[in-house]
């Protein structure tokens, strides 16, 4: 089979999932099976397009050519390459656990939660390789409505205040910023193919540029950037399996990934640099990273915890935009998976700790670490890896977001990586701390608590070791990354990976 088939078939496989999920909708076991194997073939179906692309195979496909050079075409790059393999990596685990947590916890409506979640999955990859900016618009927003009902899921007053936040946030800021910048941008170049070295570079001037880069970034919602950033928290209302998927899976993934596509394909990262504009963006994204971290110190409710540490992290992703040089390019691409696998593991431990002893607040947390050691040891490497320290994945995304920061000059921008990390140690240690070594409370009621049920175990084992193995080798990830044509040679030797 042909590259540009597989291509097809990783974003035909999860919306055929779609419907065979509802045709076994009234059989709970076919309905997941069908879910778990929909899951596998699209991972097969990405990992064999994965060391083709590593090798240097750009496949492309045009599908339907709807205005003079405007198409919906897909194109894979190692970004992309990137994000695919991670979306479908972690919709296996994810799926795992959901079974484990939907069944536990009796929700309602499992059929449209699987459904919903498939069609999440088909607009990710779609984002992934997108080719143009009209396809990752066209599946932006679809990722968007299919997200809709599993923010909503519960069906209360609280989750649909929830949603109406998150579509308000969401589609207004794509449909008010977004796309008046991508029409925009085609006016002026009369194309929106992504290019290597960017499709501005000598047709705007300094002003325009950055007029153009507030535009995206703001109207790429998904990214969280302050003052954008409602949406998440709100979203927390939905089950955790769906607080996962928000979180590292697709959606707010799917908006970093966007910012460092759009940053490196449309603006250029030698252009945008030299231009200057990219200052600003510095900025706000520190801000973003410190504020956050803040905001998360003061919440006693773990999903709210997590939810504006997500937001903290989310940009680091844009500062490694915003830097515009190789390193930065490389450390914030690195951060969108050591990100994915260490916070979908918090978050599966916090669901964990629901399904098992129905607590949601920190300071609810006192021993339970005794009765269930297994999840507040995977919340333990999982909180790791988020602050940035070895042996865990996470170290090495902001090792090479400190060097692109000294690339730059920009001193200040290590001290904003040094600082954040010690709030993520005072926001992210204490609750492992907490369930270990507190006394808990003399009511007896801890010693009846048990583990989480196997599945949602062996989803947040999974990504627990993953942490670990992303730390020993990370090399893969480097080559594809440092395989992105940019006008500014990458010229780090992969020793600087391979040691430690």
């Amino acid at each position: 089979m042909s590259l540009e088939h597989l291509v097809i078939l990783a974003i035909c496989i999860p919306a055929v999932g779609i419907a065979l999920i509802w045709l076994t909708g009234k059989s709970p076991d076919r309905r997941e099976t069908v879910t778990l194997v929909t899951a596998g073939l699209l991972l097969v179906v990405v990992l064999s397009i994965f060391p083709q692309v590593l090798a240097g195979a750009r496949p492309e496909v045009r599908l339907i050519e709807v205005l003079p050079g405007i198409s919906l075409s897909f194109a894979v790059e190692p970004l992309g390459m990137l994000f695919a393999t991670i979306a479908s990596g972690l919709w296996i685990v994810n799926s795992i656990y959901s079974i484990g947590y939907m069944r536990s916890n009796e929700e309602p409506r499992q059929t449209q939660f699987y459904m919903c979640f498939a069609a999440a999955i088909t607009s990710t990859i779609g984002i992934a390789f997108a080719a143009n900016l009209f396809t990752l618009f066209i599946f932006y927003e679809v990722l968007t409505l299919s997200t809709y009902p599993l923010v909503t899921h519960k069906g209360n007053e609280e989750a649909k205040r929830g949603g109406r936040i998150y579509l308000l946030i969401l589609l207004g800021t794509s449909m008010v910023l977004l796309l008046p910048a991508i029409i925009w941008t085609w006016v002026i170049t009369g194309t929106m193919d992504f290019t290597p070295g960017g499709i501005l570079a000598g047709k705007v001037d300094g002003l325009t540029l950055g007029l153009l880069l507030g535009l995206y970034v703001f109207g790429i919602g998904k990214a969280a950037l302050m003052p954008f950033h409602r949406w998440l928290p709100a979203a927390m209302v939905a089950p955790t399996p769906v607080s996962a998927l928000l979180h590292a899976v697709a959606v707010v993934k799917a908006g970093v990934f966007s910012v460092m596509k759009i940053v490196v394909y449309i603006f250029g990262l030698e252009h945008l640099s030299a231009s200057g504009q990219n200052q600003w963006l510095l900025y706000v994204a520190a801000a973003t990273v410190l504020l956050a971290s803040l905001v998360a110190l003061t919440k006693d409710n773990l999903k709210a915890r997590l939810a504006y540490s997500t937001v903290g992290q989310l940009g680091y992703v844009v500062l490694g935009a915003a830097l515009a040089n190789s390193m930065g390019m490389i450390g914030g691409s690195m951060h969108i998976a050591m990100h994915a696998v260490g916070k979908i593991t918090l978050f599966f431990c916090a669901g964990a700790i629901y399904t098992a002893a129905h607590k949601t607040e920190v300071s609810e947390l006192d021993g339970l670490g005794r009765v269930m050691p297994i999840t507040f040891a995977a919340f333990t490497i999982g909180a790791i890896s988020t602050i940035g320290l070895p042996p865990f994945g996470g170290a090495w995304s902001k090792w090479f977001l400190a060097l692109g920061a000294l690339d730059a000059g920009q001193l200040a921008i290590v001290v904003v990586l040094m600082i954040s990390s010690l709030l993520n140690i005072a926001y992210l240690l204490p609750i492992p701390f907490r369930a270990f070594f507190s006394k808990p409370p003399k009511d007896g009621k801890s010693e009846a608590i048990k583990e989480a049920p196997l599945p949602c175990l062996i989803a947040l084992g999974a990504t627990a070791v993953g942490c670990f193995l992303l730390f020993l080798f990370p090399d893969t990830i480097f080559d594809l990354i440092k395989s992105i044509e940019v006008p500014a040679a990458i010229d780090v030797p992969s020793e600087q990976v391979s040691d430690g």
